[in-house]
C-alpha cells in the first residue's frame, strides 16, 4: 500500500511484526543516483516512518549493485553556483541525520559522493562483502558538500578521509 506513492523508492513495513520500515532507492537504470526527485520522495517515506508509532526502526538500502551511485551529475552539471545556492538546491539532504527513530543503511555495492554521505548520514551501517565507500567528487573538479567532509572524518578518521577526498579512491567495507 506505502509503495503505490512513490517513483524512486520502495517502500514497506517488514520483519515479524512489521515494526521495521524498509526504504529501498530505486532508480536502476542511474545506479541510484541521487535526483532531486528521489531526495523529495524521500523526506516524505522518512516522515511516515517517524510519523508512525509502529516503526521502531528504519533500514535504508539500495540494490546489489549500488547502494546509492552519488548525486545525479546530470541534474548538477549545468547550475550554477547562485541558482544552487538561491534554491537550496541541497536543502533537506540531511533529513536522514535528524530523524529521531533508528536508521540503519544496508549498503552493497557502489555507495560514493552523495552516496557514502548518505550512509554515513545513517546511525549504523551494515556493509556487505561487495560494499565500495568513496568521495570521488576530486576527479570532477568539486568536493564533497552534504557534509560528507567532516562526517567521513568522524567514521575513518582524518588521514584516511584526506586520501578518499583528495585522490577520489574507494575504500571497501
Amino acid at each position: 500500500r506505502t509503495g503505490a506513492a512513490f517513483q524512486y523508492l520502495l517502500v514497506q513495513k517488514t520483519g515479524a511484526q512489521k515494526n521495521v520500515g524498509l526504504i529501498q532507492l530505486n532508480r536502476p537504470k542511474a545506479l541510484n543516483a541521487l535526483c532531486e526527485g528521489l531526495m523529495a520522495e524521500l523526506r516524505r517515506a522518512l516522515e511516515a516512518m517517524e510519523s508512525d508509532p509502529e516503526v521502531g526502526a528504519i533500514v535504508l538500502t539500495g540494490s546489489q549493485k549500488a547502494f546509492a551511485a552519488g548525486a545525479d551529475i546530470k541534474e548538477m552539471q549545468n547550475k550554477t553556483f547562485q541558482e544552487c545556492y538561491s534554491s537550496g538546491f541541497l536543502a533537506g539532504w540531511d533529513k536522514v541525520s535528524v530523524v529521531r527513530k533508528p536508521i540503519i543503511a544496508a549498503v552493497n555495492g557502489y555507495a560514493l559522493g552523495g552516496g557514502c554521505e548518505l550512509a554515513m548520514m545513517c546511525d549504523i551501517i551494515y556493509a556487505g562483502e561487495k560494499a565500495e565507500f568513496g568521495q570521488p567528487e576530486i576527479l570532477l573538479g568539486t568536493i564533497p558538500g552534504a557534509g560528507g567532509t567532516q562526517r567521513l572524518t568522524r567514521a575513518v578518521g582524518k588521514s584516511l578521509a584526506m586520501e578518499m577526498v583528495l585522490t577520489g579512491d574507494r575504500i571497501s567495507a
